[in-house]
């Protein structure tokens, strides 16, 4: 299937690693002149070609230094992927365990970066007929599964996509959220991740535990998710080839999400 995205521009968040890496690497590959922004620059997002910005997203200043520097970059913003999120910093704690400050730090990386370079793409992504893709997660629908803080703030990024598809699909602009399930990425593979850390609570050892998500976590297909399965439905939605899906929040995460 062709695409037909070589003409584009595009600016991916939170790139440097996991899927906002295969989205870059999937969309280079395309032809999409993208610019590329996380807080570390790593070699592997160096070495996609793409055009790298080192900026702190879940600031109102990092943001403004991404989406400045794009605009300078491309001339224009044809489409937006609003990937950043998670963070290494999420710790597994329930309600009353979760302060304020951790509750701005993850509403800040996780709605509020999009919000911010949503605000600042429109203007060149409505004269340009683009689109966007904001990246969510199955805990937005099944919110008793991670973090309280982290799941509230991918249900709002969900709600978030709704909204702007609503307000601005009749100005040409096309938003999709991508909910992925467990992704075989650093946050769940790396022993001082998310992953670690859950399988630190559970008493297991780190491998152990990875080898038992799936059947613990009811994953029909039996395996994680592949970061470069999430950036090919996300390339996909970008396109034309898409151009009449809007408003939609895609799930894909091998079956774990059993309800309608």
């Amino acid at each position: 299937m062709n695409l037909n995205l070589a003409s584009k521009t595009a600016v991916v968040t939170g790139a440097s690693r996991g899927i906002g890496l295969a989205t870059v690497q999937t969309l280079t590959a395309e032809g999409v002149r993208v610019v590329g922004a996380a807080r570390t620059i790593t070699p592997e997002l160096k070495e996609t070609g793409a055009y790298t910005v080192s900026a702190d997203l879940s600031t109102a200043e990092g943001v403004a230094t991404l989406m400045d520097g794009a605009l300078a970059e491309l001339g224009g913003i044809d489409l937006l992927v609003n990937n950043v999120g998670a963070g290494d910093d999420v710790e597994l704690a329930g309600f009353l365990d979760t302060d304020d400050t951790q509750w701005t730090r993850i509403l800040d990386l996780n709605l509020l970066s999009a919000v911010r370079a949503t605000r600042a793409a429109l203007p060149s992504l409505i004269e340009r007929r683009g689109s966007i893709v904001n990246v969510s997660s199955i805990n937005s629908r099944m919110p008793a599964a991670g973090p309280v803080a982290y799941s509230a703030a991918k249900a709002a990024l969900a709600a978030l996509g709704k909204s702007l598809a609503e307000e601005f699909g009749p100005r040409g602009v096309r938003v999709n959220t991508v909910s992925p399930g467990v992704t075989r990425t650093s946050i769940w593979e790396d022993p001082d991740g998310f992953g670690g850390k859950v399988a630190a609570g559970a008493g297991m050892e780190h491998a152990a535990f990875l080898r038992q998500v799936p059947q613990a976590f009811g994953i029909t297909t039996g395996r994680l998710t592949e970061p470069r399965e999430v950036a090919a439905l996300i390339a996909f939605l970008l396109s034309d080839v898409a151009g009449n899906i809007t408003g939609a929040d895609h799930v894909i995460d091998g079956g774990t999400v059993k309800t309608l």
